[in-house]
């Protein structure tokens, strides 16, 4: 899924708004992936509504990193990677390299275990064989783009993510909603130290570092060459209005999963772990809630491994020039997570050390991409506000402080 600028048409500055959306979508992907459930459900359950006001600030958070990555996309006309390879040196770079790949690989082992956590809970599947058919599964969604282009991947993902969302806000129709409860969880507060540190993974793991990479490839490839200030000013109103809508629905999910534990699932053990809050949402909710759940799973794996995969790809590209088709990187890293999965490793031990991984990458992201969009040589009128510069980095050192606190959790067992 690399540059086509030759099948690129860029949209005559009328086109309307709607027919431009669509790189966001795929972007979003990454804030519903399998990583996400656990944590979501696990808030809910053990301090009801009162975390609802972390998850809308993560989602505030995310829509300023995401805009900036698709407007440097559009006004450069280059990807992140492809920038950070002009402003370093071949070591650097190998280097700089090295640790992204090691957050794809990460990725790719929280969604595809996801995935087949998922099989295993629809069909009995066991879990390496739930895992060949996920990766099998996405190469099939890859496919999809490398034969029919970028516009058709873009709407079978969204048609995913529709999937995704349903999946996880059924039980919402069975379950009474407190309208209090939801307005005092906007209100920032606490319940004690554990629930600190339950925020503090929840904001540290929104911003996903792939995600970041791959939304400034996605619009590059999406418009193509952006010539004129008229053309370049229509596409990043879109592009804001893709990323809010786009987040909206993938931050409204999260919230939902978040509201549907504290409405029916308060108290409830086990559920730190994805098969145990699927078990714990059938036996309050029924069989019926649980296998719909169970397929918003699969979705979410199934989209979310093929994008990071894409992700990976225009790292990959952009820092090294190097390509391989797509297909054959799907087979390649696709191998870790089976290895983890074939020694019997437990899957939500697997989350939480991808985690950890995807923790280190955060940095080498957020920085570049806030250093770039403030260059006025680079992005010339577009360049980011002062505002914009001080709101940018208070949100980029608050994601690295988060996943710092997370790491120590998480290597200390504080």
């Amino acid at each position: 899924m690399g540059r086509d600028l030759s099948a690129a048409q860029s949209p005559h500055p009328t086109q309307r708004v709607w027919h431009l959306l669509g790189p966001a979508f795929v972007a979003a992907v990454a804030y519903v992936d399998p990583g996400n459930v656990a944590a979501n459900l696990s808030a809910g359950s053990r301090y009801g509504y009162r975390l609802i006001w972390v998850l809308v600030l993560a989602n505030l958070m995310a829509c300023l990193v995401q805009y900036l990555s698709a407007k440097l996309g559009i006004v450069t006309g280059r990807s992140l990677p492809q920038l950070i390879a002009d402003h370093t040196s071949r070591p650097a770079r190998l280097a700089f390299w090295v640790q992204a790949e090691a957050v794809a690989v990460a990725t790719d082992i929280a969604e595809v275990v996801g995935g087949a956590l998922a099989l295993h809970l629809l069909f009995g599947l066991p879990l390496i064989v739930g895992g060949i058919v996920t990766a099998a599964g996405s190469m099939g969604l890859l496919a999809v783009q490398s034969r029919r282009g970028q516009r058709t991947f873009e709407f079978v993902v969204t048609g995913l993510l529709v999937v995704i969302t349903g999946g996880f806000l059924a039980g919402l129709f069975v379950s009474p909603v407190s309208p209090s409860g939801l307005a005092s969880g906007l209100v920032p507060s606490f319940a004690g130290p554990d629930s600190v540190l339950l925020a503090a993974s929840m904001l540290g793991a929104t911003v996903m570092p792939h995600a970041v990479y791959l939304h400034s490839s996605l619009t590059r490839d999406r418009h193509g060459p952006v010539q004129g200030p008229a053309l370049r000013s229509h596409l990043l109103k879109a592009t804001r209005w893709d990323v809010v809508i786009a987040l909206l629905l993938a931050g409204g999910v999260n919230i939902a999963m978040l509201v549907l534990a504290a409405a029916s699932l308060p108290g409830a053990s086990g559920t730190d772990s994805i098969e145990g809050a699927h078990s714990v949402i059938v036996q309050t909710l029924g069989p019926g809630i649980g296998m719909v759940f169970a397929i918003g799973l699969l979705a979410s794996g199934l989209a979310s491994t093929s994008v990071g995969c894409y992700a990976g790809s225009e790292v990959m590209e952009g820092l090294l020039m190097v390509r391989l088709p797509l297909l054959v990187r799907r087979a390649v890293t696709a191998v870790p997570a089976l290895i983890v999965l074939a020694l019997g490793s437990s899957p939500t031990w697997a989350l939480v050390i991808s985690q950890v991984i995807l923790s280190f990458g955060i940095p080498f992201a957020l920085v570049p991409l806030v250093v770039l969009t403030s260059r006025r040589g680079l992005m010339g009128s577009e360049v980011n506000r002062p505002a914009t510069v001080v709101v940018s980095w208070v949100v980029t050192g608050a994601i690295v402080a988060l996943n710092v606190t997370l790491l120590y959790q998480t290597l200390t067992g504080a």
